[in-house]
């Protein structure tokens, strides 16, 4: 049985400042949990209201009634398992050939797909303005399905890390070139901006290059695409490539 101090502290982790209070954060769902088992992520301990469908690899499981889950979840619908994880430490920068730049993206459901795109396409890192959403926040791991595990995410000072990279610098643009024409260079940085303000002057004037989804349909009143929608046209057409 969790006691009342504990609910309070695992409710609590849905705010970046516990989290970094606590050094914690929640997954849920057993199929999520599983992959956290091949990662670099340090599990805690997990809760189950039905551990027999949970391999636990050998971590301390905890059985908890179907009521103390629904009070612990941040799902509308709780799953069998959360389990509780440390926070990782941030990893070093790399450099892969192929990297996705996050300039102020707001929305963790964004995030979430963002990250899991990256995984598809094999980018092993993200980078992140120090503004965009934490992604810890539990509505971004959960939109992952288990890709955060395998997606190295780095928050920095991008003005400062687009100035110093070796990469070509690529973002969107109404007037950039036909992203189906677009000859893929062998490093970049795909800067995708804020949902609602695109990404801020002062990336934009270090991009090298400007590409565009063209529309094909005869609709005026679609304005623009998605942010994560456009990062898998995008991801998509230059991996065929």
């Amino acid at each position: 049985m969790l006691t009342a101090h504990t609910i309070k502290i695992l409710q609590s982790l849905d705010k970046k400042k516990f989290r970094q209070k606590y050094n914690l954060f929640l997954v849920e769902g057993n199929k999520i949990i599983q992959e956290l088992f091949n990662s670099n992520f340090k599990i805690k301990e997990i809760l189950s209201t039905d551990s027999q469908k949970l391999d636990s690899n050998d971590i301390p499981v905890s059985h908890i009634a179907e009521n103390e889950l629904k009070r612990i979840s941040f799902l509308k619908n709780p799953k069998d398992s959360v389990a509780i994880c440390f926070l990782n430490a941030q990893q070093e920068i790399t450099s892969p050939n192929i990297q996705l730049v996050l300039d102020g993206i707001q929305d963790p459901g964004n995030l979430g797909t963002i990250i899991r795109l990256a995984d598809w396409f094999g980018i092993e890192q993200i980078i992140c303005s120090e503004d965009t959403v934490d992604f810890y926040n539990p509505k971004v791991i959960q939109a992952t399905m288990g890709s955060f595990t395998r997606v190295n995410m780095v928050y920095t000072n991008l003005v400062e890390y687009l100035s110093k990279t070796d990469h070509i610098n690529i973002g969107t643009d109404m007037e950039g070139e036909n992203i189906y024409t677009f000859k893929k260079p062998e490093k970049l940085n795909l800067i995708l901006g804020n949902e609602g303000n695109g990404m801020r002057k002062e990336t934009e004037k270090l991009l090298q290059k400007s590409i565009s989804i063209p529309r094909f349909g005869n609709s005026q009143s679609t304005e623009s695409l998605n942010v994560s929608m456009a990062a898998g046209i995008i991801l998509g057409q230059l991996f065929s490539k």
